[in-house]
C-alpha cells in the first residue's frame, strides 16, 4: 500500500525528507511526558509509536505503529520534542484511528514556555476513521521545539490513536493537487565519472573515504606490486589529495606507508571531520600481523601515524570475518559495523555503537532494526556528515544487480527508525557490483566503486553528483587553529561541541599535532558551542548559531585555550542574555556549568567576574547593565553550591572596549563577560 496516496487524502504529504512543500518540517523525535500508556519502550502502542514521521497503516484501523493512551480519560496528554526548532506555522497532528479526542494543542518554545494554538471544547467521535488535525496560525517571536497534546479520550467511543506529531514553518495547506507519485529511485545531475588514471589503476582500487571537506580521498588498492607486501598484498592503503578543485582533478594517488600498511590486508573505513584519526579494518597485533576479529584506531603525530590500537567494544563479535565494514561517524560518537551476528536479521546486518563516557571504549552493537536490514547481506554502510542521512549496500532489497546502493534517513534517537531504503537508480546502480558509497559533507559529490568500464576491466572509484533534493541535510564546516592565547603557537586538544540549547555534546575531535589546525561538522536547525581542552589551559569558547542556515558554508574559526595561572582572563563567550537586560538565556548553562565544574575542581581558585557593553547608549545605564550581569552569573554560581566569598564582580561598561564600536559586526565583541584568576 502506498502510504503517500494514502496520506494525500487526510491532507499531509510525506516524503522521504518530511513533509513536502515545506521549506521546513520536523518530525517527534523525543518523548518528554506522557500520562499513561499502553505499553512501554519499542513494543505496540507504546509513546514511542509517535516518534518520526506518520507510519501506522492501514489508516482507520488500530495499529502497532501508534500509541493507545489511557481509556475513558479527560485529560490524557503527551508531550514531545523535535530535533530541531523552528517558528512555526501549523502543527500537524494525526489520529489514524478514532478521531476526535484532542481538546488543545499547545507549543513549547525554546525557554520552556507554552503557546496554546488549538482548544476543542467539545470533542466527540467524526464521521471520518482517521484524520490529520492540521491547525495554521501567525508566527509568534518564539522558537518551537516541541508540543504537548491534551485528548478526552472518554468522549470517543473505542481505542484512539495518535500516529505522528509535526510541525512546518509553512501555513498554506501541504496537499499538493498535482501530486505525482514519487519515482522508486533517485536521479542524479550527471552520469558516473571516473577519477581517472591518478587514483584508479588496473588493479582493483575499492573502499573509498572521501574526508568531510572533500580534499584528501583514501582508498584500498589490491594486489599492486606497489604495496607493502608487494603482488600478493591483499590490500593497502592509499590517498590522493585534491589538485584542482574547480576541474576536481585529483593528484596521483601515494601508498599510505607504515604503520597503517603492512604485508597483510589493510583498509582505512573512515576518517575523522579533522582527518587526524582513521578507523582501521583489522586489530594490529604486536607481533605485526592482523586479526580480522576488530578493528584499530590511529592518530596523527608530529611524525606521521600513530601505531594502530585496537577498538574496545562491548559485546563485539562476528561470525564471519571475511566480511565486515565499519564506519566512525563524523561526530565521533557514533560507529557503524556491517558484521554477522546472532542477534541480527541473517548474515551481515548494519549495527551501531555509541562511545563511552570515558572516550576509549563503545557500547554494545545495536542493531538498526528491520527498516534496514533484511535475512540477506547489509554491508558498506556511510553515515552522512548531517548524522541521519546512511547509505549502505544491500543483497536484500531487491534492485538491479546482486548488491545495490540504497539510502535512508534516520527518524529519531532510536536509531532503529528509518524511512524506507530507497534504491539510488540505474545511474548508480546496475547488474555489476556497486558499493562502498561516499559524501564530502558539502554533499556535492559522491564516490563509489563500480565493476562498469574500469581500466582494464577492474574495479574503479567514480564520481556523481547528486541533485538537491537528494543531498544530505545541510551541514556548516568548521575550520580554524588552536592555539595558546598568550603565545598564539599551537596547542595539541580535543574540541569538544554541543547544542546549547540542550546542553547534549553533539561530537569531539582532535587539533593537529602538526600545526594545531581542526575541523569540526555542524548540522544546520540548531545554536552550537565549542570548544577546545588541554591540560594546564582554560578554554575560552565558541558558538555559532546555524538554526536557519539553509546551504552548505564553511567557517573559519581559531580556538583560544588561556593558561591557567593568576592574572589570565578567560572570556565567557558563550553567555547570553535578553537584549539590554540581565536575565541569562538557557543557551548560558552549558557554558556555566563547566566554569562551575573548574571551581569545584580547585576549591582554592578565586575568580573576578567582569562585564562589559558596547558604546551605544546611556554610559550610565550601559555601566549598570554590565554590573547586573556579573550579579546574576554570581548569583547563579552560589545557586549552584560555590561559595560567594570566592567570586567578586565589577561592571565596567563600555569604558574597556577590545573592537571598534563602529559597526555592530565588530561592535558585539564589545558586549561581553569574562573572569580573571585572583587567587590558585
Amino acid at each position: 500500500m502506498n502510504i503517500r496516496k494514502i496520506l494525500l487524502s487526510v491532507g499531509l504529504v510525506v516524503g522521504v525528507h518530511g513533509i513536502t512543500q515545506a521549506q521546513h518540517a520536523v518530525w517527534a523525535s523525543k518523548i518528554v511526558a506522557v500520562s499513561s500508556q499502553k505499553a512501554e519502550g519499542k513494543e505496540p502502542f507504546a509513546p514511542e509509536r509517535v516518534l518520526g514521521e506518520p507510519n501506522a497503516l492501514p489508516l482507520g484501523q488500530a495499529s502497532n505503529e501508534a500509541w493507545i493512551p489511557k481509556k475513558e480519560g479527560a485529560n490524557e496528554f503527551i508531550e514531545i520534542r523535535f530535533s530541531k526548532s523552528l517558528v512555526a506555522k501549523q502543527v500537524t497532528v494525526v489520529e489514524n484511528f478514532n478521531p476526535g479526542s484532542v481538546t488543545k494543542i499547545e507549543l513549547v518554545d525554546t525557554r520552556g514556555g507554552k503557546h496554546q494554538v488549538y482548544e476543542n471544547e467539545s470533542p466527540g467521535p467524526l464521521p471520518e476513521a482517521f484524520r490529520s488535525l492540521q491547525v495554521t496560525f501567525s508566527p509568534g517571536t518564539y522558537r518551537t521545539i516541541g508540543v504537548i497534546v491534551t485528548m478526552n479520550t472518554k468522549a470517543v467511543n473505542g481505542v484512539n490513536q495518535i500516529d505522528a506529531i509535526g510541525i512546518a514553518d509553512v501555513a498554506e495547506t501541504m496537499v499538493k493537487k498535482d501530486f505525482q507519485a514519487e519515482k522508486s529511485a533517485v536521479s542524479f545531475d550527471s552520469s558516473m565519472v571516473n577519477l581517472g588514471p591518478n587514483v584508479n589503476s588496473k588493479y582493483v582500487d575499492t573502499h573509498p573515504v572521501i574526508s568531510p571537506d572533500g580534499r584528501t580521498l583514501f582508498f584500498a588498492r589490491q594486489e599492486s606490486p606497489q604495496n607493502v607486501g608487494g603482488a600478493n598484498d591483499g590490500q593497502d592503503v592509499w590517498y590522493s589529495t585534491l589538485q584542482n578543485a574547480e576541474k576536481k582533478v585529483w593528484a596521483q594517488a601515494k601508498n599510505i606507508g607504515s604503520p597503517i600498511n603492512t604485508p597483510g590486508p589493510n583498509g582505512m573505513a573512515s576518517v575523522s571531520s579533522d582527518g587526524n584519526t582513521a578507523l582501521l579494518i583489522n586489530v594490529y597485533k604486536p607481533d605485526g600481523t592482523l586479526d580480522p576479529k576488530g578493528m584499530s584506531m590511529t592518530r596523527r603525530t608530529r611524525t606521521g601515524w600513530s601505531q594502530p590500537e585496537k577498538v574496545v567494544i562491548e559485546d563485539f563479535y562476528n561470525d564471519d570475518p571475511e566480511n565486515v565494514d565499519y564506519f566512525l561517524g563524523t561526530s565521533g560518537k557514533v560507529l557503524l559495523m556491517a558484521v554477522d551476528r546472532k542477534d541480527g536479521k541473517g548474515e551481515q546486518d548494519i549495527f551501531v555503537s555509541f562511545r563511552n563516557a570515558d572516550g576509549q571504549s563503545w557500547g554494545k552493537p545495536r542493531n538498526l532494526g528491520s527498516s534496514i536490514n533484511t535475512k540477506k547481506p547489509e554491508f558498506a554502510p556511510f553515515l552522512a556528515a548531517d548524522g541521519k542521512t546512511l547509505y549502505f549496500a544491500s543483497e536484500g532489497w531487491g534492485g538491479y544487480g546482486k548488491s545495490d546502493i540504497f539510502y535512508s534517513k534516520r527518524l529519531d534517537d532510536t536509531w532503529t527508525n528509518w524511512t524506507k531504503p530507497r534504491n539510488l537508480g540505474a545511474s548508480v546502480n546496475s547488474p555489476d557490483f556497486d558499493a562502498y558509497y561516499t559524501v564530502s559533507a558539502a554533499g556535492e559529490d559522491a564516490y563509489l566503486v563500480s565493476a562498469r568500464k574500469g581500466i582494464d576491466g577492474s574495479k574503479d572509484i567514480f564520481r556523481i553528483n547528486l541533485k538537491p533534493t537528494f543531498k544530505p541535510e545541510v551541514v556548516t564546516l568548521i575550520r580554524g587553529k588552536v592555539l595558546d592565547a598568550a603565545t598564539k603557537k599551537p596547542i595539541v586538544s580535543v574540541i569538544h561541541y554541543e547544542n546549547l540549547l540542550t546542553g547534549e555534546e553533539i561530537g569531539v575531535a582532535e587539533s593537529s599535532p602538526i600545526d594545531g589546525s581542526y575541523t569540526i561538522v555542524l548540522p544546520s536547525g540548531a545554536h552550537y558551542g565549542y570548544r577546545a581542552e588541554a591540560k594546564d589551559y582554560l578554554a575560552e569558547s565558541d558558538n555559532l548559531d546555524v538554526t536557519d542556515r539553509q546551504k552548505y558554508s564553511e567557517v573559519n574559526q581559531d580556538l583560544y585555550l588561556v593558561p591557567f595561572a593568576v592574572g589570565q582572563t578567560i572570556k565567557l563567550n558563550n553567555i547570553f542574555f535578553a537584549q539590554s537586560k540581565y536575565v541569562l538565556r538557557e543557551t548560558s548553562y552549558p557554558e556555566l556549568q563547566r566554569l562551575i565544574k573548574t571551581l569545584k575542581a580547585y576549591p582554592q581558585v578565586e575568580i573576578k567576574i567582569e562585564g562589559h557593553t558596547d558604546n551605544q547608549g546611556d554610559p550610565a545605564l550601559n555601566l549598570k547593565l554590565s554590573q547586573d550581569r556579573v550579579n546574576e552569573v554570581k548569583r547563579y554560581l552560589v545557586s549552584k553550591g560555590i561559595t560567594g566569598n570566592r567570586i567578586t564582580t565589577e561592571g565596567f561598561g563600555d569604558k574597556k572596549p577590545i573592537a571598534s564600536n563602529e559597526q555592530e559586526e565588530t561592535r558585539r565583541l564589545n558586549r561581553r563577560v569574562e573572569f580573571r584568576i585572583t587567587k590558585k
